[in-house]
């Protein structure tokens, strides 16, 4: 991609590098915030209101990550290249099934395409560092910080009975630990 003339002290290759790095997860974050909000309008079940206020609530934090990586593109020289068919031909997020409307079933769906998107922010943040561009970098870890709280929150949604917390092994006796309690 043709970069404009900017005064940004990143060397061309490096933005040119970084702009397409950006613009290729441009279009996973785009693809993932309208499938929550296809998710959003069609969740149907018994928690029906905080499921739809979840997935509204993610919508929104992913439109505010989308907008801030489309800036950063623009800030390097480059076009945030954002448009339907290029995420339609660009995405590698599979689609929601037209007919998952269950809440759990949605919730689990939804999950499952946030840890991918994860996993894909976190080679960018390992690429954005390998071209030196250290506020890239910087962008996908907040980026992957906030992927990573939403896919809590999904998970958290969809457990169904308490998780028994594992027990530290006790220190055995005659060890420093066991004297120091003594």
């Amino acid at each position: 991609m043709k970069l404009r003339k900017t005064r940004h002290p990143l060397d061309k290759q490096s933005r040119e590098k970084s702009v397409d790095l950006l613009n290729d997860f441009l279009v996973l974050a785009i693809d993932l915030r309208l499938q929550v909000k296809q998710a959003h309008w069609n969740v149907r079940g018994p928690n029906f209101i905080s499921l739809h206020e979840l997935f509204d609530r993610l919508a929104g934090e992913l439109e505010e990550t989308i907008d801030e990586l489309a800036e950063r593109v623009t800030a390097l020289g480059g076009r945030a290249l954002g448009t339907a068919s290029r995420i339609a031909s660009k995405t590698e997020l599979d689609d929601l099934p037209k007919k998952a409307t269950w809440g759990p079933e949605l919730v689990a769906l939804i999950a499952d395409r946030y840890a991918s998107v994860g996993e894909c922010a976190g080679l960018a943040i390992e690429r954005a560092q390998e071209t030196d561009d250290e506020v890239t970098a910087d962008l996908f870890i907040k980026t992957a910080h906030g992927l990573d709280r939403a896919l809590w929150f999904l998970e958290a949604t969809l457990e169904s009975e308490p998780v028994e917390e594992q027990a530290a092994p006790a220190p055995e006796s005659g060890t420093a630990g066991s004297e120091a309690s003594a």
